[in-house]
């Protein structure tokens, strides 16, 4: 885990202050921040006005990104995941929610069922007065809807004809001052173009032949070129390839005419972070401008140090602004340390993680849920018991996965299923995209029922002590993963501890394209499923696991290592996700571990630190340095949210916490 401290605060953007956050939860409905925090520096440590990368945490490859009145929407590469296409929503462009998807499993026959083929580049964007996806797979398609959340039309595939030469993959659309959309066009390494599009989708007009931009692959592969138009300006930016390069070119016409094109260099200013754990960004969106006159793009990257690789989690999305130097727009480079965010209201939406599912939904299944083959995607039914889902395989194991997000994190799920023979598996599946390298932990047969946990080489394998109803938890510390079974969902049986870096690491085919993903399987009979927790609140929570933060680091104490505030002026940690039960399952505490050799005190809020007041106030005694559980009354609370842990203004490094949980009694 990288040491994330405050040590780097110079690289933060101050150039402005202001955010206006808004959330909307089931506690409380709170209002925008006030003008003192838009003034003052130090509310940094006590409002969330700063955000960590990435910002869509997990495999979120060749990302777009539309700016429509108030509202932000993002589509990229889906490959094989199916239904394909999610469509992601934001209100100021660090908090994202999927709200739906393109292509449903019924056009899965027009799609190559395999992680390097599928759908690329789902470009969505809007003009003549209707939301469009264009994407590759086969060819170039568009569908087309009266909002974004669908529903769409059926795929409709993009005409060529010879001047335009084949369209290729990872496409996008400029829209120019006029309104009139283009195409901008790429195949292979050195065919740039861009055509017009007329009302119909259809390319129109003449081809404006840009091949010359790559004809020496000085860009590698000049690909997933975006554009966008300031001060008369048309600005082109491909990317070098799918592991880091990001250009820009320039011209006052768009125009064929190599001689009126101006080539401007990179476009990302080189990270000053040593620390920073995201350093070859490309494959970047067009900018989009806010009312404020400030920049912003979104770009994907692999996440790799020197001494760490998560590369299997596939191209993490992140939020980077744009700065001009007179007509010359720059990328600010990448960091691992808080960024300003944008003067945007968060919108009730949470940062992006991991979706806890009930299966209480018996028409349709959540959109954050995705298949990795075209049959699984027909193998389940959310009808056949009520609050279950039930997975129904073939020849060959079904599954049904989302997106890993997280370093840290415990699933758990409630499995009924009777095995009879070694053929008879169902549980937990973490899995790289070409299901190569895999994690598989379930109740199966091997002289008599037994639970299993296997990863590579290694396998552990225990009696079945619980019968054909069970639950089942996987906890990720890292590259660590643990793996435990209970028969009431209180007291646990721990089966065996793997390393998953082999999972976690780079894969062969940069993967085979997708990141690692996460859900249930079963195998050789039907299985039903009651739950999938994400990010189980009753499980202990490593402390340095935290998703955003300002002012606090991580230290290593003698009790292992901890997060405490590095300011006078305090500090805030937030927690994605976490999973506090449901209204007749609540979490009614917090429990704190923790250790320090003064007094001290915290705050506890949900969704935002923008309310009146916290969820809970701890004061927390002088512990000599030793650690300690401190536990707080925070009501019937339940739900899935980001919590905020926040450090009371005065001592620094006063308290360094170790762990959080959120237990039901």
């Amino acid at each position: 885990m990288l040491k994330r401290c405050l040590a780097s605060v110079a690289f933060i953007c101050l150039s402005f202050f202001s955010v206006n956050a808004q959330t909307n939860s089931p506690i409380k409905k709170v209002s925008s921040v006030d003008p003192v925090a838009k003034t003052d520096p130090s509310n940094f440590y006590s409002r969330e006005m700063t955000y960590v990368n990435p910002v869509l945490p997990g495999d979120h490859p060749d990302p777009t990104l539309l700016k429509v009145g108030d509202d932000f929407y993002h589509c990229g590469s889906s490959f094989h995941f199916n239904p394909y296409l999610p469509i992601y929503h934001s209100k100021d462009l660090v908090h994202w929610k999927i709200i739906g998807r393109v292509l449903p499993p019924s056009n899965s026959t027009m799609v190559s069922d395999k992680p390097s083929a599928g759908v690329w580049q789902g470009a969505i964007t809007y003009f003549y007065g209707s939301y469009w996806i264009y994407f590759s797979s086969g060819g170039q398609w568009f569908s087309k809807a009266s909002s974004p959340y669908g529903p769409w039309s059926a795929p409709v595939e993009v005409k060529t004809n010879p001047t335009t030469g084949p369209l290729g993959y990872d496409n996008s659309i400029f829209v120019d001052d006029d309104g009139k959309p283009y195409m901008v066009i790429k195949n292979m390494q050195k065919v740039n173009r861009i055509q017009a599009l007329g009302h119909d989708g259809q390319l129109t007009d003449s081809v404006i032949n840009l091949d010359w931009i790559n004809a020496n692959l000085q860009y590698s592969w000049a690909e997933g070129p975006v554009m966008c138009k300031r001060n008369g300006y048309y600005y082109y930016f491909p990317a070098g390839d799918v592991s880091g390069g990001q250009y820009v070119l320039r011209a006052s016409a768009l125009t064929a005419d190599s001689t009126k094109w101006e080539r401007l260099g990179n476009f990302f200013k080189r990270s000053p972070d040593p620390q920073n754990a995201f350093r070859s960004p490309n494959h970047i969106a067009a900018p989009v401008q806010l009312s404020d006159g400030t920049w912003w793009t979104i770009g994907q990257s692999y996440q790799k140090t020197d001494s760490d690789d998560w590369s299997g989690m596939g191209r993490q999305t992140s939020l980077y602004q744009v700065v001009w130097e007179g007509d010359r727009p720059w990328g600010l480079p990448p960091v691992s340390t808080p960024v300003t965010k944008p003067d945007l209201p968060q919108g009730g939406i949470s940062w992006r993680s991991m979706y806890s599912d009930r299966f209480d939904d018996e028409k349709a299944l959540d959109p954050s849920w995705h298949f990795l083959d075209r049959a699984s995607a027909n193998s389940y039914s959310l009808s056949a018991r009520k609050g279950w889902i039930r997975l129904t395989p073939g020849s060959e194991k079904t599954h049904l996965v989302q997106k890993e997000t997280d370093h840290f994190y415990t699933v758990i799920t409630k499995v009924d299923f009777d095995a009879a023979d070694t053929s008879n598996k169902a549980g937990i599946y973490l899995t790289n995209g070409n299901q190569k390298v895999l994690v598989t932990f379930y109740t199966g047969f091997e002289n008599g029922r037994k639970i299993i946990f296997h990863h590579d080489s290694t396998t552990y394998t225990v009696a079945n002590k619980a019968g054909k109803e069970l639950w089942l938890k996987l906890e990720r510390n890292q590259h660590i993963l643990t793996a435990s079974y209970s028969r009431n969902g209180t007291e646990w049986t721990k089966v065996g501890t793997v390393n998953s870096h082999k999972l976690d690491r780079a894969q062969p085919n940069f993967n085979s394209w997708v990141g690692t993903s996460v859900g249930v399987f079963a195998q050789g009979k039907p299985a039903d499923f009651d739950f999938f927790i994400c990010k189980d609140g009753r499980s202990a929570l490593p402390a340095i696991s935290y998703n955003n933060y300002y002012g606090v680091e991580t230290s290593t104490t003698a009790n292992g290592q901890a997060v405490t505030n590095n300011s006078e002026n305090g500090g805030w940690m937030m927690f994605s996700g976490i999973d506090l039960g449901t209204e007749a399952a609540p979490s009614r505490k917090i429990e704190i571990e923790l250790s320090g050799n003064a007094s001290a005190g915290l705050e506890m809020f949900l969704d935002s630190l923008s309310g009146d007041k916290p969820l809970a106030t701890i004061a927390v005694p002088s512990t000599q340095g030793k650690l300690k559980k401190i536990s707080i009354d925070i009501g019937k609370t339940f739900g899935q949210h980001d919590v905020f842990i926040r450090f009371a203004r005065g001592n620094s490094r006063a308290v360094f916490i170790r762990s959080i949980s959120f237990p039901s009694k």
